[in-house]
């Protein structure tokens, strides 16, 4: 996997909240783990998107294997990339190519998103 310079500003933003003033509002979670199959980033991220009553509505993260993966997992490799396209997806595989396009990815959904209230 070549450099990802993007990676560092990926990791500064961990924690990061940003409120919108119509009380929708997100959140950036990241830090390094260690490379692994499921996680050949060396990244641990969560990026949601929350409405004014709290319930994420958008999400890309690689926290867990997606709920809908679990069935069949069986020892497999499953990469843990994915999108929570709405409040209700238990997870779309994502193809995490680096940091800047995972942040680029995230924040022009939460605009489509916005621009739609």
């Amino acid at each position: 996997m070549e450099y990802d310079g993007g990676l560092e500003i990926l990791l500064l933003m961990d924690g990061i909240e940003h409120f919108l003033d119509n009380g929708y509002w997100w959140k950036i979670e990241a830090r390094e783990v260690e490379k692994s199959k499921s996680r050949p980033h060396g990244i641990r991220y969560c990026l949601t998107f929350h409405d004014n009553h709290n319930t994420r509505i958008f999400g890309m993260d690689n926290t867990h294997i997606p709920k809908n993966k679990r069935k069949g997992y069986h020892g497999r490799i499953v990469k843990f990339d994915h999108v929570h396209r709405d409040e209700k997806d238990k997870g779309t595989p994502y193809v995490f190519v680096n940091a800047v396009q995972l942040l680029t990815d995230f924040l022009k959904r939460v605009e489509e998103i916005t621009e739609q209230l």
